[in-house]
């Protein structure tokens, strides 16, 4: 593709990442919303995220096989039109003040999600050379992350506001009356979640008719060396693409950790729930300086794989300083530094993984996607060591907890970006 064919697939995909940023880093709020309207423990709340990451596992192989058989732009559509259906499903459960119907209904956006992701990510790797893949996904993750910036402004001021009032007042209610501060506060997703499903359909049908083409992968992989076709006859002869999808997984581990756990991090530090809500905000906005780093930076100064190395070696630092900070507030503003250290790490990971895979790019894309589900496994394992016993927790001190879960996450993604993502190579990389 020369520039030209190049910009209007960018814009599309940038509008898609905007949107799941919006979708995903929803439930940042949704935890505490739903910890407040039905008085969850943490690892109850933290299901909300279970539910939309788990989806990926799941239906990401699935969603290569649709992506076979529609293509890119009629899998975007259809995905579109999933994703408002899901978005829907939240106005029944708020009538009946039903936890698992809102959590199906995460699932669906989750689902819907992995079909957007397994589509859209290999899609920007690919529409250029490989070695500026991060760079392309890095100006897509700058609208990415700033909708997740905008998400606990608009979501929060609906959802959570007078959060500690309408606290005290569910605690001390009774019968009929707690009846009706529930129905008054579980309706607040009604407006938000029905203008999200007509937009997403709205742009489904924007996409049909625009010219988006088809970006075919080259059937099998040449060595640079010799010049010659490698033939591959399975996806398991890549171990570097499994390597990847592991990588993946503890990067969204982490990047959960950091964006949709600090403001529980925050109230166990004493921070007011109306403050801590707009935390996941200062995480994500430190995400969006490190993307307009990668952008300037990636290749021009630096490779994927050394940007990605720096990542990890920030990552170990800042968690390591809040844990050592936590008799003080500063423990949270490095809990939000974490953003920067995260913020290359997908853009990086993402083409080394699928980097040379061929013919098997969208497969192999397929498993990356599946790593997400880290943001479903890693918060309910943080909810679980945090929790007091009679919550069926170990009741391990929460600064603890997050780092006994995080700190593994970043050493792994440091070998990854040393080795790991050249295992098996047979050519030049």
């Amino acid at each position: 593709m020369n520039q030209n064919q190049t910009t209007k697939p960018l814009i599309i995909i940038v509008a898609l990442f905007f949107i799941f940023g919006f979708v995903t880093w929803a439930n940042g709020t949704l935890i505490p919303f739903f910890k407040l309207s039905f008085g969850l423990s943490n690892t109850q709340a933290f299901f909300v995220t279970f539910a939309s990451y788990i989806a990926y596992f799941f239906l990401a192989l699935p969603s290569s096989w649709i992506l076979k058989q529609l293509g890119f732009k009629n899998g975007i559509i259809v995905g579109l039109f999933i994703l408002g259906l899901g978005s829907l499903v939240f106005i029944p459960a708020a009538q009946s003040k039903s936890f698992p119907l809102f959590l199906a209904g995460i699932f669906i956006q989750g689902a819907a999600l992995a079909l957007l992701q397994t589509a859209a990510n290999p899609y920007l790797s690919i529409i250029g050379p490989i070695e500026s893949a991060a760079k392309r996904i890095s100006i897509a993750g700058i609208f990415n992350k700033f909708a997740g910036m905008i998400v606990p402004v608009i979501m929060g001021s609906l959802f959570l506001k007078n959060a500690a009032e309408i606290e005290q007042k569910i605690a001390t209610a009774t019968g009929i009356e707690k009846e009706t501060i529930l129905n008054d506060v579980l309706s607040r997703v009604n407006t938000p979640y029905i203008v999200l499903a007509i937009i997403f359909s709205v742009f489904a049908i924007i996409i049909k008719y625009t010219d988006l083409p088809e970006v075919e992968v080259e059937e099998d992989v040449v060595d640079e060396n010799s010049g010659e076709a490698i033939k591959h006859t399975s996806i398991f002869q890549f171990p570097h693409l499994f390597l990847g999808a592991f990588c993946i997984f503890v990067y969204v581990a982490a990047e959960v950790m950091a964006g949709d756990i600090i403001s529980v991090y925050g109230k166990a530090l004493g921070i007011a729930p109306d403050t801590a809500k707009y935390l996941t905000s200062v995480t994500l906005f430190s995400m969006l300086i490190g993307y307009v780093i990668g952008i300037f930076t990636i290749p021009k100064y630096m490779s994927q794989q050394k940007a990605l190395r720096i990542c990890a070696i920030l990552g170990i630092v800042f968690c390591t300083l809040a844990f050592l900070t936590v008799s003080s507030q500063y423990s949270v503003l490095f809990i939000a530094l974490l953003g920067l250290s995260n913020s290359l790490m997908w853009p990086a990971i993402f083409p080394l993984g699928i980097n040379h895979l061929g013919k098997f790019t969208k497969t192999g894309s397929a498993i990356m996607i599946m790593g997400i589900a880290g943001g479903a496994i890693w918060p309910l394992l943080y909810g679980y060591l945090s929790d007091l016993p009679e919550q069926g927790g170990l009741g391990i001190p929460f600064h603890t907890a997050f780092y006994i879960a995080i700190l593994p996450c970043y050493l792994f993604i440091l070998y990854f970006a040393i080795k790991g993502h050249k295992v098996g190579i047979q050519h030049k990389f």
